[in-house]
């Protein structure tokens, strides 16, 4: 690998280190993509992302786990659930692959699942929403205090029909366990399909279909992320799926990325980025659809503006992270505030 090559994967590390701190996902949902437009075969594109995924979830899981903030039982119950889903996902990919179709259906179902979720969430900032969401503080709720009124109605409405076994979650929260293992096989097929962590799937769905309060969402979801990536990486390596070239350069970015993004959700207001999240999941589905228009039409220069998309989606949101950061540091010692640690 060239050098020019090895900075490119620290540099994209720590701008994905960065967006993985402050909102809580594995930033694998820019990963594959990216790899997949620089010409890596499919099954090693999905097999790297998912090995990054569970280097950078274990250190935010930690620190959740230290804050309260993960549902042990929820969490054992998504690996269950999720780890059948990665298997079938992993099959259907190499089964694609051998028909020399996989590169296209992955690239349309990202273009699909990211433009549909980014335009979800940069709809809610632009209303102006304030309620919650997929990025609301997590720092500043206590969880075992019931916040069951403070959950979606949607959610609501699904935890009325009440098929046993019910079980009991932190929060407040009591859910079909079937409800529970539907949406651990959905987002584990996801990750073993796409090569995600399923992290920006998953949290909102435990939010916006489970109910699982916010903070508890994120803690639980990073815990069972640990075991998605883990599972799903090792599966991939088995099968030579998993290019250590390019997960380690990937890693030494995002261990220093993930503190800066860490450190931010203490001090920023997280409403000021909704558009920006939502615009990176954008960017991320308009460069796959670029780069799917430049194969089928045979203009390679298309590639290269995909993979400025991409790049630039997470430049442009870590950036906003690092400013918002800044500033709110530069108001607090205006004021005389204390910074929290």
């Amino acid at each position: 690998m060239s050098v020019a090559m090895l900075a490119l994967f620290v540099g994209f590390g720590l701008l994905i280190g960065i967006l993985f701190g402050f909102f809580g996902m594995g930033g694998s949902f820019l990963v594959t993509p990216a790899l997949l437009v620089m010409g890596y075969e499919s099954s090693v594109a999905v097999g790297s992302g998912l090995a990054f995924v569970f280097g950078t979830s274990v250190i935010a899981t930690l620190k959740h786990r230290d804050l309260g903030q993960v549902d042990y039982k929820l969490g054992v119950l998504m690996i269950a659930g999720t780890t059948a889903g990665i298997e079938v996902g992993k099959e259907i990919v190499l089964h694609l692959q051998e028909l020399g179709l996989a590169g296209s259906i992955i690239s349309v179902t990202y273009v699909v699942l990211l433009g549909g979720i980014g335009a979800f969430v940069t709809y809610e900032a632009v209303k102006g929403d304030g309620g919650g969401g997929v990025d609301h503080d997590v720092e500043d709720v206590d969880p075992d205090e019931d916040l069951s009124d403070d959950i979606p109605e949607i959610a609501k409405k699904i935890q009325s029909y009440r098929v046993p076994p019910m079980i009991d979650l932190r929060g407040g929260v009591s859910v079909s366990l079937w409800m529970i293992l539907g949406v651990a096989f959905a987002t584990g097929l996801l990750s073993g399909f796409l090569g995600v962590g399923g992290g920006f799937i998953r949290m909102p769905a435990l939010f916006y279909l489970i109910g699982v309060p916010v903070p508890i969402a994120v803690g639980t979801d990073l815990f069972e992320i640990v075991f998605s990536g883990g599972i799903g990486s090792f599966l991939y390596a088995m099968d030579g799926g998993v290019n250590l070239g390019i997960v380690v350069p990937l890693l030494a970015g995002s261990a220093l990325g993930a503190r800066v993004g860490s450190a931010a959700t203490s001090i920023v207001d997280e409403d000021e980025i909704k558009v920006y999240f939502g615009v990176m999941l954008l960017g991320g589905a308009v460069a796959v659809a670029v780069r799917e228009i430049g194969n089928v039409t045979g203009i390679p220069e298309l590639n290269v503006v995909s993979m400025v998309l991409i790049v630039g989606s997470a430049l442009l949101v870590s950036g906003a992270v690092v400013q918002s950061s800044l500033s709110a540091l530069r108001e607090s010692n205006g004021s005389g505030s204390s910074i929290p640690d």
